[in-house]
Order: structure tokens, then C-alpha cells, then sequence
């Protein structure tokens, strides 16, 4: 196990802090407010390195660059937004989904990702509880 450093405790407060899986530019914007020279082939060692030291889990979508998230949450999956590409973790599962699996499968585990917008993300809506609604007459 290496020594902990600046750069390492900032990455580590920066994937903390998120509470959601980061790319690894993620981690270097948000790691470079505590270590303003953080480079991000410094980023790239220390998260290999997390990961490998039991502290990180890496977060892998379809189609999508791995993100990093801290170990030992519960089971859960994950929501990418399809406006800003940010990935949010779920805390919730439908349960056992063995009924989808054709018969005589096995399903020995599972992933799910929703797809959509986040609320940040989200469009502005109209006519929405308690605004005022005008029409034409």
C-alpha cells in the first residue's frame, strides 16, 4: 500500500464529496480546488491505485468511459442523464429479475441503468401546480 498524499486525499475527498460515480476529469476539476497542480495523469495513477487498494470500485456503462465511486455501498444501480452525461447512483432494485431470463437460465447477478434527465437537467415545465396558467381568450 503506497503513502497517502495530498493528491490521494484529494481525490478521495473529491469522489466523496460528489456522492454520485465520477469520470476522471470529474475528479481532477473537482481534486483541483484543494491541489491546484493535480494533473490528471496523477488522477489516472491514484484511482488505479484506490481501486486496487480496496477503496474504489469503478462504475462501467455501455458505450461509456469507467467512473469511480467509493466501495461498499449496497447493492444498487445506476441513472445516466442523457442531457449532461452525468451518472447518478439508484438506491433502489426491482428485486430478483430470474422471471426475465428465458427458461433453464440462471441469473446469477444484475445491472440496470435508467436513462433520462436529472433534475438539474429537467426542461422548464408549464402549467405546473400552483403556477399561474394563462390561455387565450
Amino acid at each position: 500500500m503506497e503513502r497517502s498524499t495530498r493528491q490521494r486525499s484529494a481525490i478521495r475527498d473529491a469522489i466523496a464529496a460528489a456522492q454520485r460515480p465520477l469520470l476522471p476529469q470529474e475528479v481532477l476539476d473537482a481534486a483541483q480546488a484543494q491541489v491546484p497542480g493535480l494533473g490528471i495523469a496523477t488522477v489516472y495513477r491514484n484511482l488505479k491505485q484506490l481501486v486496487e487498494d480496496g477503496e474504489l470500485q469503478t462504475v462501467e456503462l455501455p458505450g461509456e468511459n469507467v467512473r469511480y465511486e467509493p466501495v461498499g455501498h449496497a447493492h444498487h444501480h445506476h441513472f445516466q442523464c442523457t442531457a449532461c452525461d452525468r451518472v447518478f447512483d439508484v438506491h433502489a432494485c426491482p428485486g430478483n429479475l430470474a422471471r426475465l431470463a428465458p427458461e433453464g437460465f440462471t441469473v446469477e447477478t444484475h445491472e440496470l441503468t435508467l436513462y433520462g434527465r436529472c433534475r438539474e437537467c429537467q426542461p422548464p415545465q408549464k402549467n405546473r401546480p400552483g403556477a399561474a396558467i394563462t390561455g387565450r381568450a
